[in-house]
């Protein structure tokens, strides 16, 4: 998909000049509505996804300004990093493929919505970051849900959820421009304008981002842009929001990892597009995932009375796109007819629509608050690989040729329930119901790659799921600045495409699993300090875990029939002066899988032995912290370093040396410092510098054990096999921003 976003190059443009005619006319357009009314609307569009410190659950929120300050960071996760539990990780460091993990959990089993529309992919129900770029630029606030969260539309969050909210209206018109420069000849560029609201209720805003990086990684580099724009209507009860938001990428592939004498010859060496032409290496110089992704979106929220309210929203998503990959003949990837005969290129491809709705009616009074509501997801996909060219010049194929053409529905509708009732003003307890149902088919020729060729021709599956999800919790506030809160729930989540493919290919089939959360929380709030802490008890049956394979980026799950995850999650900040603070947070937790039955051997042994007992679950660290010292030497300035801590973790659910994983400690540097000019105007500059101890550190590609048996017939050799990702050394990024 060679072709730009919408004409991106003009829509930069245009963005552009409207910020230019925001800052030279100084339009004042004078507020007329009701501010408290203006947020009630607002608050209204989210109600359904977000909670507040009412309800027993373990939360952290980030406010516009703080995800403002971590945008020297190019993607979600890593602005999350320094959250309790969360774990971020990329392909080619911060930029790119990026992922997050919270407290051990996979990114696929994070449930993600914006302004309560998921956007989990149905199939994969995984969040592309880089699909949409500056997803967190986009966001008036963020809140992370830790353990089961609340009910919300998509798929069931089995460890975390994050809830972003889109940019409200402001009360005046505004502009910004940015722009950054970064190790690898990274660039980040930006815009944005508002009209504030409007005598007429109405109000405008925009926003256009770009990135491109030559990255760390040999040929990987990226192109990435995104645009939202946003029309809204506040009336005296009623806001009317329409809103844009296109995400287009061009990013090379670099889920490969390397092998570690690969890496300690070259620290950025990647096998992507490498091939053997006469005796001489080479590299293919387009091995890369392209794929754009369009949302088209409205909300509308009424106050029908000082209690009684409405909102409804609507979602139509469009996304395409392919990955091009050369393939060497030997390497058993190639499909037929040119398997093991000739080298190919193909192209893997989808087209996929998404069309979401979901309203809901929302009761507040003194003591009772309750809000019933109905979450409906269909989707509509279609994957497809062709073959776009092939060397063996003796073979007679029409190009394009299609090896494999499938496509899949989803239908995914939720309802749910959730109250809160004030006893008197320090105790209330919380209810939460929802009944999911879920039917998915998947029907076409399988792709000989995924189904390893155990099973090739057409298929047809149909799939039904029905979870009831059902959470109860307490909460209790005393001497005024203290909180204690209990909650229990359970939450069921079905398998994705990959891994009922995977299974099907095989013979097998994979479960849904369930999991019970059980949360305990104590917070305590003074002038100068805070404290949280929270423990946690996730029970899980037939766990869908990682098995240290990844196909195609995508880590490839197993099922586990018990495991569970047991931690302590502790976070604090103190104020020590009006120039310093210290804020810290720290995650003890146990990851396990009990009864597992495993192979034991050593890399080049004829005979394994097998081995049953409780072992670590897959990508799963006992320990992780963090800690933020911030510095305000002067006015306008600020300094912090930043330290991240990940302890020890193996690649799959065995808990065999030969798997793990080390731990690692990272220490960044952010500053910056604030010119303010005439009016409201100023001038922001932000420098971040990552890992400023060089810490050299690799993180998990993929692992699995494999057999010989034909170097010696007769005899079979049995191996370990993992590759790695070289994380980049020290690097910078520096911001500067304009705002009038």
């Amino acid at each position: 998909m060679k072709k730009k976003l919408l004409n991106a190059g003009a829509l930069s443009r245009l963005l552009c000049t409207a910020v230019a005619i925001f800052a030279t006319t100084q339009i004042s357009y004078g507020q007329t509505r009701d501010t408290v009314q203006v947020q009630k609307l607002q608050t209204i569009v989210i109600s359904d996804s977000r909670v507040s410190n009412k309800a027993p659950l373990t939360t952290s929120t980030l406010n516009r300004q703080q995800l403002d300050e971590a945008r020297t960071e190019l993607s979600v996760p890593y602005m999350l990093e320094t959250q309790p539990s969360v774990v971020a990780s990329g392909e080619n460091g911060t930029i790119g493929g990026t992922y997050i993990r919270i407290r051990g959990v996979e990114p696929n089993r994070i449930n993600v919505n914006l302004n309560g529309i998921t956007l989990n992919d149905p199939e994969s129900q995984q969040v592309f970051w880089y699909n949409i770029p500056n997803l967190g630029g986009m966001s008036q606030s963020m809140q992370i849900q830790r353990g089961m969260g609340a009910s919300t539309g998509g798929s069931s969050a089995m460890g975390a959820a994050i809830n972003m909210q889109t940019l409200n209206a402001r009360s005046k018109a505004y502009g910004e421009a940015d722009f950054g420069y970064g190790s690898w000849n990274t660039r980040q560029y930006g815009a944005s304008a508002g009209t504030g609201i409007m005598k007429s209720g109405l109000s405008f805003d925009f926003a256009y981002s770009g990135l491109t990086s030559d990255g760390f990684i040999r040929s990987w580099g990226t192109d990435q842009q995104s645009f939202f724009g946003s029309a809204s209507w506040y009336g005296e009860r009623t806001l009317i929001k329409l809103l844009t938001i296109i995400g287009n990428q061009k990013t090379g592939i670099a889920w490969n990892g390397a092998y570690p004498d690969q890496l300690d010859a070259d620290p950025t060496y990647n096998s992507a597009g490498q091939y053997d032409m006469d005796g001489k290496t080479m590299y293919y110089d387009n091995e890369t995932d392209n794929y754009w992704q369009r949302h088209y979106q409205l909300y509308i929220s009424h106050l029908l009375t000082d209690k009684w309210s409405l909102k409804g929203a609507f979602d139509f998503m469009h996304g395409g796109g392919y990955y091009e990959q050369y393939m060497t003949a030997a390497s058993g990837y190639v499909p037929a007819p040119f398997a093991y005969v000739s080298d190919v290129v193909f192209q893997k491809r989808m087209d996929n629509y998404t069309y979401t709705g979901n309203a809901a009616v929302n009761y507040n009074s003194e003591k009772l608050s309750f809000s019933f509501g109905d979450n409906f997801v269909y989707y509509d996909g279609q994957q497809y690989g062709d073959v776009i060219w092939y060397r063996d010049t003796a073979m007679h194929y029409d190009l394009p040729y299609r090896w494999y053409d499938n496509k899949s529905a989803k239908l995914d509708n939720s309802v749910y329930a959730k109250a809160n009732y004030d006893f008197n003003s320090d105790l209330n307890i919380y209810g939460d119901l929802q009944l999911r149902m879920v039917n998915y088919r998947i029907h076409g020729q399988s792709d000989d790659v995924l189904a390893g060729t155990a099973k090739d021709g057409d298929f047809d599956i149909t799939n039904k799921y029905l979870f009831f999800n059902p959470k109860l919790g307490v909460n209790y506030r005393f001497k005024g600045n203290q909180r204690l809160y209990f909650v229990a729930g359970i939450n069921s989540r079905e398998p994705v495409r990959f891994d009922i493919m995977s299974a099907y290919a095989n013979g097998d089939t994979i479960k849904p699993e369930t999991m019970l959360d059980l949360e305990l929380g104590y917070h305590i709030t003074q002038s100068r300090w805070a404290f949280n802490a929270n423990i946690y008890a996730m029970l899980y049956k037939d766990q869908m875990t990682p098995n240290g394979d990844v196909l195609t980026g995508y880590a490839l799950m197993e099922n586990v029939e018990k495991s569970y995850r047991l931690g302590i999650e502790l976070e604090g900040g103190y104020k020590f002066t009006d120039w310093f603070r210290l804020d810290a947070n720290l995650t003890l937790s146990k990851n396990k899988v009990l009864d597992l039955t495993y192979f034991v051997f050593e890399t080049g042994d004829t005979v394994q032995s097998s081995a049953t007992g409780t072992t670590d679950l897959a990508l799963s660290p006992s320990v992780v912290g963090a800690a933020i010292a911030t510095f305000v030497p002067f006015k306008n300035a600020k300094l912090q370093f930043i330290g991240k801590y990940v302890g020890k973790q193996f690649a799959d659910n065995t808990s065999r040396e030969c798997y793990a994983i080390d731990p690692y400690f990272l220490l960044n540097l952010k500053a910056a410092y604030t010119w303010h000019l005439k009016g409201s105007n100023e001038i922001e500059a932000q420098l971040v510098v990552n890992n400023i101890l060089n810490h050299n550190y690799r993180l998990h590609a993929w692992a699995g054990d494999w057999s010989d048996n034909w170097t010696t017939p007769g005899t079979t050799y049995y191996f370990h096999d993992r590759t790695w990702l070289q994380q980049p050394g020290r690097n910078f990024m520096a911001r500067v921003i304009y705002r009038f």
